[in-house]
This record gives C-alpha cells, structure tokens and sequence, in this order.
C-alpha cells in the first residue's frame, strides 16, 4: 500500500503539479486526486505565535475533518489533499513540542483552535484536542524534519504523502472523536 502511495504521488509530482512552494497551502487539484476539501491554510495572524499556530491548526483540522466526514468517516491519507492539510497541521503544531508544559502557550492556542474551526473545535472539547495535538508532535521526529522540509522548499508529493501515513492512526482517532459535527 505505501508503495502505492509513493507511486501514485510521484505520477501526479511528474505530471506538472508543483506542490506547496515554499508554504503550507496550494489550490492544485489533479485529475487523478479528488477531493471536496478546500486546502487548509496557514494562519499567521492573531495577537501572538501561539494563537496564529492554533488558527493555522484549527483550519487545518477543520479541512481533514470536512474531508474524513466525505471520504465515510476514513482518514485517506493517499489523498494529496489531505496530505498537504496534514503537514499543514503539523508545521502548526511544531510550537506544541516545545510548549506543552506552558499553560499560557496552550491557552493561547487553544484560542486560535476555536477561531478558525469552525465549531468543530468548543471549549467543551479544546484541551483534549490540544492535548492530542501535543502527544502526536512532542515525541516524533517527522515534525523537525518535515517542517524543514518545508520552509527549505524542498517539497515532493512522495514526502508529504509519507508523513500524512505517519500520522494517520492518531489523525484517525482524533477526527473519530468529534462525532457528528
């Protein structure tokens, strides 16, 4: 399967797509990769770091959350789109790895979450989705790497296809979690 995934984004990388040039959103589609999903993007305004990174995760979990509820509650991690909303996600997080022991750090997260999510993400549920957030990035090596990656602009379909299959399991629980919204 992740052979699959390699070949399949390589095929769309050859056919022309540049992907995500120096940012962590794109309007690309490709014939071969349907998607309902409007890319996540990047937001960095907000009235600090901590707040920006929550409204650019926030967007992002709402974009894999509208596409996981149209895929039939899956998280695809072969879709280029959500792969892209995925490393979206993560370059947000990567502050969470540093900071999840700083309570200012993650309430004004937190803050950006609810922002941008578009209702999926209330105060019933923002610590644990915080929470879940910072257990996915605090111990994995793929956030430093794949967030170089990416302001080095030295982007492939294969590598984000790659990180979005690292993270499906938790991405998958996470958005399971959310129920019906």
């Amino acid at each position: 399967m992740k052979k699959n995934v390699i070949l399949t984004a390589a095929v769309i990388l050859l056919s022309g797509c540049g992907f995500m040039q120096n940012s962590t959103s794109s309007n690309v589609q490709s014939n071969n990769v349907q998607s309902t999903t409007t890319p996540a993007v990047t937001v960095t305004q907000g009235t600090n770091a901590a707040m920006g990174a929550g409204q650019g995760a926030g967007a992002a979990m709402q974009a894999l959350y509208k596409q996981y509820k149209a895929d039939g509650n899956k998280y695809d991690y072969t879709n280029l789109q959500n792969a892209m909303n995925t490393i979206t996600l993560i370059s947000n997080c990567q502050g969470l790895k540093e900071n999840y022991k700083d309570k200012t750090y993650l309430t004004e997260f937190g803050k950006g979450l609810i922002a941008s999510s578009l209702g999926l993400i209330t105060q019933n549920n923002v610590q644990t989705v915080t929470n879940s957030l910072a257990e996915m990035v605090k111990n994995n090596e793929t956030v430093q790497s794949t967030t170089t990656k990416i302001s080095e602009g030295a982007n492939t379909a294969a590598q984000y296809a790659n990180t979005a299959a690292q993270y499906a399991g938790a991405l998958s629980t996470l958005l399971g979690a959310f129920g019906n919204k």
